[in-house]
């Protein structure tokens, strides 16, 4: 019998080693796995690349993991937000490397990392320092740079709905990057706010199969980050 439910956070993340690339889903707080991070965080694995559309909020979820030593890169769209304090200072001072990608792109080379697409062209950043190094050629007479699709050793993803077989539904925008991460990670490892008993969710709804998902942690009271944020919180 197929059950893909994990005990705890702890144990869905237990074998990311260190050097380990991790995609985690969120678009700031909205789909962020904030109880899975901190169980990263937990976890000690060192050397990371993580791969976000940013770098996290105050001193919680994926800012801890940064603020604790566990990321050696990041690859993202939005290094610096308003509450984002912990990376731009670790950068300045030389501490943590980026890879800053444009969103679309970001998305596109994630999506392609799990559909089997090596690399694809596109104008986005044709003219300026995110071009610089990369192969250029033209389509009908208009400028594309070649981009290399993103694979991935983990993916952490938030979801609102699971059942024992991995298949998700999301919750509104908390979706973002969700269903593209799943794909393209060698272990996906998901934390639902509700696990359902198989056949409950309509066929027609499930947005991300089971097939794509190995680890399901049942968290069914998630922490909110910005109340985390606001109220100064650390993690740990």
């Amino acid at each position: 019998m197929i059950n893909k439910i994990v005990s705890s956070a702890a144990a869905a993340v237990a074998d990311v080693f260190d050097g380990a690339t991790v995609l985690i889903s969120g678009f700031g707080e909205a789909g962020s796995p904030i109880e899975l991070i901190h169980a990263l965080v937990d976890r000690g694995a060192r050397e990371l690349t993580i791969v976000s559309n940013n770098t996290g909020s105050g001193h919680v979820g994926l800012a801890s993991l940064i603020e604790q030593g566990c990321v050696r890169k990041m690859i993202c769209s939005f290094p610096k937000t308003a509450n984002s304090v912990v990376f731009p200072a670790l950068y300045e001072r030389g501490d943590i490397e980026l890879e800053l990608v444009p969103q679309g792109t970001m998305a596109e080379r994630i999506r392609c990392g799990g559909a089997g697409i090596p690399a694809f062209y596109t104008p986005t950043s044709v003219n300026t320092p995110l071009a610089e190094g990369k192969e250029h050629r033209d389509f009908d007479g208009v400028p594309h740079v070649l981009e290399h699709a993103i694979r991935a050793d983990f993916a952490l993803v938030k979801c609102r709905r699971a059942d024992r077989y991995g298949n998700l539904v999301y919750n509104k925008t908390a979706r973002n990057f969700g269903p593209v991460m799943c794909t393209a990670a060698r272990v996906t490892v998901v934390q639902a706010g509700e696990v359902v008993d198989v056949g409950v969710i309509d066929p027609e709804c499930v947005v991300t199969p089971g097939i794509f998902v190995q680890r399901v942690v049942h968290v069914a009271h998630p922490q909110d980050e910005s109340t985390l944020v606001a109220e100064g919180r650390r993690y740990p």
